[in-house]
């Protein structure tokens, strides 16, 4: 009995002290929790931000006085202001593919403000959409041929930015012509021409402000003026992308090819490059090879610098490739020194 009373006693104390720990240690996170916010609310500052007082799209007015446009505009603004890496990412990829856009816009007669059209359709990348559509300016198959480019299983120049950018000219000067101004222009390169006019004349209105869309056209041209606002002033959203942290243009030159490519690993070898580097400056070539018995003349570019590339050297090979079997001659190449990038 006695030591029923004494196991009984020491229960009493364990649990005891087990729920002053308890209380102790709940005491104790509760204070550590509550400097912990102090220090985070001192340190870490979210900012709602300033929307423009004037803007434009291709020196077309917008706007901004309509609530409903401010607050489209705004929700466009905070996703890239505080999107942060993406927006980075814009603006290093823009040092370098817009040299090469911004001179094919202008020789088109299309406005430089499209060149933000690229950004939010790809973002500077090659991507294909789940719909299929592909490369910078996300062109459609359908849409690639009727505007000149070639699409087949070895050649999708979809993927050639010089060659898609014209395409997409082609497309917005026929936009423009039919529509008679740039920002519905531009809403038609999201939804069509046709869907575009089929909602004007049932909705009795003629400009894109005053349209109800789906959620995809109604972001878009809001999209686009928030990537050129920040990229325009990126200093005004907090972002600090020094020069030498951009992208830099890599000087190319063409070779004219007008016959078949067996193998455009050997292709590369001759200009002591990899058949990687060869991809991603030519990601129009969508085979290991080219079938061209037709001697069609394509231009291919190589990087002038082959050390910002890693150039392939002979000496180099690996041990189990015997230097004798490369094709040194595939497809007899031909310089075209006229043209470069």
């Amino acid at each position: 009995m006695k030591n029923q009373k004494l196991i009984y006693s020491l229960a009493v104390v364990i649990i005891l002290f087990g729920g002053l720990k308890l209380f102790s240690f709940s005491s104790y996170n509760e204070q550590d929790d509550a400097e912990h916010q102090d220090n985070f609310n001192a340190s870490y500052k979210v900012f709602s931000l300033n929307i423009p007082k004037n803007m434009n799209f291709s020196g077309e007015s917008v706007p901004i006085q309509n609530f409903d446009v401010r607050e489209k505009l705004d929700r466009e603004l905070l996703v890239n202001t505080y999107w942060q890496s993406q927006s980075i990412l814009f603006q290093k990829r823009a040092k370098r593919w817009f040299a090469i856009i911004e001179p094919i816009l202008e020789r088109n007669g299309i406005p430089a403000d499209f060149k933000y059209l690229a950004i939010i359709e790809s973002g500077l990348t090659n991507i294909v959409s789940p719909a299929g559509a592909t490369g910078f300016w996300q062109i459609m198959k359908s849409t690639g041929k009727e505007y000149g480019l070639e699409i087949t299983q070895e050649v999708d120049e979809r993927y050639h930015v010089e060659k898609s950018t014209e395409a997409a000219c082609k497309y917005l000067t026929k936009a423009y012509n039919k529509f008679g101004n740039w920002t519905l222009a531009a809403a038609s390169y999201n939804m069509g021409m046709h869907g575009l006019s089929k909602q004007l004349k049932r909705q009795k209105v003629t400009t894109y402000y005053d349209l109800l869309l789906n959620e995809e056209t109604a972001r878009y041209l809001y999209r686009i003026l928030a990537v050129k606002e920040i990229l325009s002033t990126p200093e005004k959203y907090g972002f600090q992308v020094r020069e030498k942290d951009k992208y830099q243009s890599i000087e190319t030159y063409k070779v004219v090819v007008d016959s078949t490519v067996t193998d455009f690993a050997d292709y590369a070898y001759n200009y002591k490059i990899s058949y990687k580097t060869l991809k991603i400056f030519n990601p129009w070539l969508r085979q290991a090879y080219l079938n061209n018995d037709s001697g069609k003349k394509y231009s291919i570019s190589i990087p002038k610098d082959t050390a910002l590339v890693g150039s392939i050297h002979r000496e180099l090979l690996p041990d189990s490739i015997n230097p004798e079997l490369i094709d040194t001659t595939a497809s007899a190449p031909q310089i075209d020194s006229t043209k470069v990038d």
